[in-house]
């Protein structure tokens, strides 16, 4: 009889158990097929090779240091086509050279991730920084215009001050500015302009991470601009491709004395990259005109293609990337 009782509950037990998994089961295997992506979410991809304009580009010299809003392509800077995602949310950024290029690209990101941002440009430099300081506080942001020249040190000073101040904070420095210059032969670099390069490219990151680091605080990172220059220097290029390497050096050194502060330092290393550098001065006029066409992909990149790697090297889920260099050139040079 005892017996008799307990198959009769293991009946229950197994009866209630099949049940439930039937009723789990049976709407997966009754119904119609389900689609769970979502179409209008689905990432989209485009040719590399298509996405952005070929050479020959036509010949548009312009003084130094130039109006990317005068450019014909204007390059691409993220404007329209950037999203975030609230990767930095909350984060205070000063980036040199925020009007046009590279550093405009990585002002727009940041804005559009949830950072403050101050930008620093030279004075002649206003129309297009003006632009970038509207899509800023499009977002909601602060927006900190700062002109300037980064040769003096007394202003870099100011300059960490006035982010400092406007932005009440820092947690993420730029060293992007940058003074490009071609010129054939050695003999023909002056002296002012080989102290113009180091003074913009070398002094001004010096200065000013000087001054902001006893404000920074653990969890900041610092990135510089350094490029393809720094492993494989063209012969035009003598002074500005001394600096990029200064640039890679100092990436590396610093990421060793501030990692146990928890501060990061990383660099971002263009290849051909479509900026107001080329038609400042910074290409010769044949050079120009093909630039980035030695790619493999036949193109330059535009600044818009790097903007990810500056939020990504900035963004506290990159928390174990220091002293790296992340390149980006369209599948020539180095790293």
């Amino acid at each position: 009889m005892e017996d008799d009782k307990k198959m009769t509950r293991r009946q229950v037990v197994t009866g209630l158990g099949a049940t439930l998994a039937a009723a789990a089961v049976s709407p997966v295997l009754a119904g119609p097929p389900t689609n769970n992506h979502n179409n209008s979410m689905e990432a989209k991809i485009s040719d590399p090779t298509t996405l952005h304009p070929k050479p020959p580009f036509r010949s548009q010299p312009q003084p130094w240091p130039g109006l990317q809003s005068k450019m014909d392509p204007v390059p691409d800077c993220g404007e329209t086509s950037y999203k975030g995602s609230g990767r930095l949310q909350g984060r205070k950024a000063l980036i040199t050279g925020g009007d046009s290029g590279m550093g405009r690209a990585a002002a727009i990101a940041y804005a559009r991730e949830g950072a403050d941002v101050a930008i620093n440009y030279y004075p002649s430099e206003e129309q297009d920084a003006q632009e970038v300081i509207a899509l800023i506080k499009k977002e909601g942001r602060k927006a900190i215009a700062i002109p300037g020249d980064l040769r003096s040190e007394n202003f870099c000073k100011s300059l960490v001050q006035k982010a400092l101040a406007g932005l009440g904070g820092l947690d993420i420095i730029v060293n992007n500015a940058g003074r490009q210059q071609s010129i054939n032969s050695i003999v023909d670099v002056t002296t002012e302009e080989f102290d113009s390069t180091m003074k913009t490219n070398i002094y001004a990151p010096f200065w000013i991470i000087r001054e902001a680091l006893p404000h920074l605080p653990p969890g900041s990172a610092i990135i510089g601009t350094t490029s393809e220059q720094a492993y494989d220097p063209s012969p035009d290029l003598y002074a500005y491709a001394q600096t990029k390497a200064a640039t890679m050096n100092y990436v590396k050194s610093l990421a060793k004395q501030l990692g146990p502060k928890g501060i990061r330092v990383n660099g971002v290393a263009p290849g051909p990259i479509w900026t107001a550098l080329q038609i400042s001065g910074g290409a010769q006029p044949e050079k120009q005109q093909m630039f980035g066409s030695w790619t493999m992909l036949g193109r330059p990149g535009q600044p818009a293609e790097l903007a990810s790697i500056y939020v990504q090297l900035a963004a506290a889920d990159a928390s174990f990337a220091s002293g790296q260099v992340y390149g980006s050139s369209g599948g020539v040079g180095q790293p």
